[in-house]
């Protein structure tokens, strides 16, 4: 039989580990930290039973993810849940645009840009699943839908900043700039537009929701799964070299699955990577950071948008021009006193997060990569984000639970610099990710090969990063 050791036990991490025990090897999956999970961790904080998403909160790529749906996760212990609103985002006047999975929702609230609205999004949500299938491979490919994924990519192709002059009003055109701003990126180059196409057009074909019991549950049924197929998960150990692999696991595997950042691809092969790759990894850009606040509060949030209310995400930020304009100065390095914020309700669709009457709020802030400035401003500057919105929020806080972007690198080290996608959005890195290669798996070592958000598709929990790289591997084994 052959053997594989799969080293990170993010989403990615351990979907290559399930296919490739799919596929009758031996894995062995390697996590440095105490609990595994890497971006799909849920911890108890500030209150006893209070659950808290360390990371990864919402998952429309998890719910339409082509190699989770084949899974049958459900039969170990996975379930979904979906709040009323999918997401929405408030404007001072409060006015506020949502998406559910029923178009009529977002019509309501966005007004006369309705029609165009369903003009740009219809289309994507009926073909989504079609285009889903070829987005979630590698650049040069040949499309297996070549007709719905080119039209996705006609459009995918411009700026946000060009989208977005589609609609009119504030409340159309601030909702789809906020899910754009999921790049993580200045939204006035190619391609910036088009996570905020992917993320929107999920939203109306299957929601955005979360995992029952937080989303550690996502990776315990992987976990769950693997070991029903002879793998093994070992926490606590840090790899440092393929040497140091060979070591703890007491033989040399047959494939070494990198589940890491180039970083720190770079740092466990060491002089074995060839040099044009070693290259292009010093190379590679991260993005800007978060910076993360979970807030453990008495009642609901109160926005002063009723759906608001609803809404099991919020993003934060004004009008599509404000948000263009923070967005641009944070990858410059700019900190700005009211960053874009992302908030998660979750407790919404999931009660069992909350502890009596006390309910937990996760929250994030864009800021420049490896920001290490005082973070009591950040915090100060995000709560008062929220409370541009939900005047009263601040008394309703119980606790606070911190980490600054120096602080989730530490948390996990594929967050280089704090920024959680293990990797800059820009134009290059969407197309060739992490570097230009016909296949971004493979790193020039035989039986060894990248399976981390750094690689095609990139960031988000849908396991695709792992899959396609343990399905390049087992072809070449």
């Amino acid at each position: 039989m052959s053997r594989a050791v799969v080293v990170g036990s993010g989403p990615n991490g351990l979907a290559a580990a399930v296919r490739l025990a799919q596929a009758g090897l031996e894995v062995t999956v390697l996590e440095a930290a105490d609990t595994y999970g890497g971006g799909t961790r849920t911890t108890e904080r500030i209150v006893p039973g209070l659950l808290h998403d360390d990371c990864s909160a919402f998952h429309p790529t998890g719910v339409t993810s082509p190699y989770f749906s084949t899974l049958g996760l459900e039969n170990h212990g996975l379930r979904w849940l979906w709040p009323e609103v999918d997401f929405a985002h408030p404007l001072d006047d409060g006015r506020a645009g949502i998406v559910t999975r029923d178009f009529a929702d977002t019509d309501t609230t966005i007004g006369a840009d309705a029609r165009s609205w369903r003009r740009v999004f219809e289309p994507l949500t009926r073909t989504f699943d079609k285009i889903l299938v070829d987005a979630m491979g590698p650049a040069v490919h040949l499309p297996k839908h070549p007709i719905a994924f080119g039209r996705f990519g006609t459009q995918a192709l411009a700026p946000a900043t060009w989208t977005v002059k589609r609609w009119k009003g504030d409340p159309a055109r601030a909702l789809y700039t906020g899910v754009a701003a999921h790049a993580f990126g200045r939204l006035d180059t190619p391609l910036s537009g088009s996570i905020g196409l992917m993320l929107t057009a999920a939203g109306h074909r299957a929601g955005w929701p979360v995992a029952e019991g937080g989303s550690q549950s996502i990776a315990d049924a992987l976990v769950r799964l693997l070991e029903s197929l002879g793998g093994s998960v070992r926490t606590g150990v840090r790899v440092t070299s393929r040497a140091h692999v060979n070591e703890l696991v007491g033989f040399t595997p047959d494939l070494l699955l990198l589940d890491l950042a180039p970083a720190g691809v770079m740092e466990v092969l060491g002089d074995e990577l060839p040099s044009r790759i070693r290259r292009s990894f010093v190379r590679y850009e991260y993005g800007p950071a978060v910076h993360k606040v979970d807030y453990a509060i008495e009642g609901d949030v109160p926005w002063t948008n009723e759906d608001c209310r609803r809404a099991g995400t919020l993003h934060l930020g004004g009008t599509a021009e404000e948000i263009v304009a923070v967005e641009g100065a944070t990858v410059r390095g700019e900190l700005s006193d009211r960053p874009f914020a992302l908030i998660g309700q979750q407790y919404l669709a999931d009660p069992s997060r909350s502890a009596g009457s006390v309910n937990p709020v996760w929250a994030y802030a864009h800021v420049p990569a490896g920001y290490d400035g005082p973070a009591d401003a950040v915090t100060e500057s995000l709560t008062a984000q929220i409370e541009r919105f939900a005047p009263g929020f601040r008394e309703r806080i119980v606790g606070t639970y911190v980490r600054s972007a120096t602080e989730m690198a530490t948390y996990n080290a594929n967050y280089v610099g704090g920024d959680i996608g293990a990797g800059a959005n820009t134009a290059r890195q969407i197309v060739f990710r992490p570097r230009a290669a016909l296949n971004p798996y493979t790193l020039g070592i035989p039986g060894v090969y990248l399976c981390s958000s750094a690689a095609a598709p990139g960031g988000g929990v849908h396991g695709m990063c792992g899959f396609n790289a343990a399905e390049t591997a087992l072809k070449r084994l």
